[in-house]
């Protein structure tokens, strides 16, 4: 098995792909090994000293570090990954929570336009930051303002507040002159 890694716009987040479907569609981000009960690789992945945090995609697996350096981390990760993956073993065990999408605030009448929201973050805007090893996940609409979580590489990445507020801003107001502004949730 080969997995090739990349790079993305966050310094501490590289991407792994190990060549086949991960979570196939959708994301799971898991920060601390509470979050990774039943999730095996994850599980493995964040007891590496070094880790910090650790999500799926549809084909990756992005890690993000927290201090170490990755000529150190990068071996133990790619054995962990690697041998996960031609193991077997599931990557979701039974009682796997599926991503989280509570929480989130708007009022009813806006109920068309966070529809339309939610349609270009899925078609336009995931597809793009997945590319970077990471997700976008809609939090709410109030007065004009779209909340939206970034996830993975997003996940404090230097480059993230001008993602929201330049390139999803200005692609929500070409839709919906209705949207103001976009803010981290």
């Amino acid at each position: 098995m080969f997995i090739q890694t990349e790079a993305t716009p966050n310094p501490a987040t590289l991407k792994f792909l190990p060549g086949q479907d991960v979570l196939g569609q959708g994301a799971m981000e898991f920060r601390s090994p509470d979050d990774a009960a039943h999730a095996p690789l994850a599980q493995a992945l964040l007891s590496i000293d070094g880790v910090e945090a650790v999500m799926y995609g549809a084909d990756f697996v992005s890690v993000t570090k927290n201090g170490a350096e990755w000529p150190h981390l990068k071996p133990a990760i790619l054995g962990t990954i690697m041998e996960h993956f031609a193991s077997g073993a599931p990557l979701l065990t039974e009682g796997a929570a599926p991503a989280q999408s509570s929480g989130e605030f708007y009022d009813s009448t806006d109920a068309e336009t966070v529809a339309t929201i939610k349609e270009l973050i899925e078609t336009r805007v995931r597809p793009a930051v997945a590319g970077d090893g990471g997700d976008i996940v809609f939090r709410g609409f109030k007065d004009g303002v779209v909340y939206l979580a970034m996830k993975g590489a997003c996940s404090g990445c230097p480059s993230s507040t001008a993602t929201l507020r330049h390139g999803i801003e200005n692609l929500l107001k070409h839709f919906l002159p209705q949207v103001k502004a976009v803010e981290p949730a």
